[in-house]
């Protein structure tokens, strides 16, 4: 790709080193600037002063008549005190156009100006002229008198050499000034990027070694603002390992019992198996039938564990469909599901509309695990009480209800109470309500006393139409 290596060179290159270079680019700029419009202002105040000088002398030569009879004798400019220029007189009245000069020197290549002014079109003119053998002239002409011109020219090699001067003065001064704004440039980006430098080589020592200590901050400048923003980003993905650890401690322990649970059946099918080949009694069809619904169960209550495990390992906000859902629809659909699985149970359902945005299937999923809860510690022939409204969402049971040094724990993953460690379940199911309602910028509670049920509640915030 054209241009490709030019731009991996330049970002090969360290910041410090760019820096610079774009500092000494930058001052370099603006000393040549500077140095032309100097220069420039200094050559129009010389020729300036030159132009105004020659008028006026033209001028009061053009005044004088001896001056200009002089001159039209032949007298050399030395002989009328003005042994810096060169006098001509330029004459229209006779048929052919006369230009006299006594001075020695390059032959003047006079023009139209010059005529015009004679001629009285104009009343004066000032021009460069290059005389025979590349002199350079300033020529001022003025009249003097009907059909005549007294022209008056200056050598420039004077101004020319002044400023050739000027200019090699401000090149050497501009050289410098630029070595040492290359020098300064060096210094500020070495000195200003040190911060930048220790964060670079905190944060590559944390990539080799994943500690996660937080880093020192120091002042309160755009580096801090970015050491306490990196410090957040330790602290949160700090936490995201330790949850990350837990979860795979915790479902390695929970996957250890049905595991062996289910090994230990499979064991029995295959002795029972080679023990009929050898002759012996195997298992009955009852006993065997028993066995694979056992197996049966145990591998829907892995199935089930494994998703619960997929679900809380996504600690980011949910990856469905993000938009209008309206809370009313959601439970009803929960609720259709949990009647199917719980037949003996009464809902006392009250809904009212309450739109909030978000995932609709991740939604559902929390408000069925809510209302599978409910109905696990509802004995039958009780009634489950469903209300929603203002934003939030209630599932009151009437089951045994909660001890109060467990109600902290209830939201907390494979945590588990004394007297439901008997029942079906892995634990996860209050713990995925919190993530999606979290992610979805809501809350959750309890609300419980022993022997007089259970009341577990979400709030969501509503979604406003624009």
């Amino acid at each position: 790709m054209p241009g490709w290596e030019d731009r991996r060179w330049h970002y090969r290159r360290s910041l410090a080193s760019r820096v610079a270079v774009l500092t000494t680019i930058a001052v370099g700029a603006s000393i040549a600037a500077m140095a032309l419009g100097a220069f420039i202002m200094v050559r129009m105040q010389l020729q300036g002063a030159l132009d105004e000088s020659l008028l006026n002398r033209a001028d009061k030569a053009a005044q004088s008549t001896a001056l200009s009879e002089l001159t039209r004798n032949k007298a050399p400019s030395w002989m009328l005190g003005a042994a810096d220029v060169r006098i001509a007189y330029v004459d229209l009245t006779g048929p052919i156009p006369d230009v006299i000069s006594a001075d020695d020197g390059p032959e003047l290549k006079l023009g139209l100006p010059e005529g015009e002014v004679a001629a009285g079109h104009r009343s004066q003119s000032v021009r460069t002229i290059v005389a025979e053998g590349g002199v350079r002239y300033r020529v001022a002409t003025v009249q003097a008198g009907p059909n005549q011109a007294l022209v008056l020219a200056q050598p420039l090699e004077s101004q020319d050499k002044t400023l050739r001067k000027l200019g090699g003065v401000m090149l050497t001064f501009g050289g410098l000034g630029i070595l040492a704004a290359a020098l300064a440039g060096w210094g500020v980006a070495s000195n200003g990027l040190r911060p930048v430098r220790r964060l670079t080589g905190a944060v590559e020592h944390i990539a080799v070694t994943e500690d996660l200590a937080p880093l020192a901050v120091e002042g309160d400048d755009e580096i801090a603002r970015l050491s306490i923003a990196f410090n957040q980003m330790l602290l949160a993905l700090a936490a995201s390992r330790d949850r990350q650890k837990q979860l795979v401690a915790d479902a390695g322990h929970e996957l250890r019992t049905p595991l062996t649970s289910l090994r230990t059946n499979l064991d029995l099918l295959a002795q029972a198996d080679d023990s009929a080949k050898d002759g012996a009694h195997g298992l009955s069809p009852e006993a065997r039938r028993e066995l694979l619904d056992d197996v049966r169960a145990q591998i829907a209550e892995l199935t089930t564990l494994v998703g619960d495990l997929v679900t809380l390992a996504r600690d980011e906000p949910s990856s469905g469909t993000v938009e209008s859902v309206e809370m009313a629809e959601v439970v009803e659909r929960a609720l259709a599901r949990v009647r199917r699985r719980a037949p003996g149970l009464t809902f006392d359902v009250q809904l009212a509309a309450w739109p909030v945005w978000g995932d609709a299937t991740a939604l559902e999923r929390a408000v069925t695990n809510l209302l599978d809860n409910a109905a696990k510690w509802s004995p039958p022939g009780d009634t489950v009480t469903v209300r929603l409204g203002g934003g939030r969402l209630s599932v009151t049971d009437q089951g045994p209800g909660i001890a109060a040094k467990d109600l902290p724990h209830v939201w907390e993953r494979f945590w588990r109470s004394e007297e439901s460690r008997s029942m079906p379940g892995s634990g996860l199911g209050l713990a995925i309500v919190r993530q999606v309602v979290e992610q979805h910028g809501g809350s959750v509670g309890v609300e419980s006393q022993p022997g007089a049920g259970s009341t577990f509640w979400v709030a969501l915030p509503a979604h406003r139409a624009l």
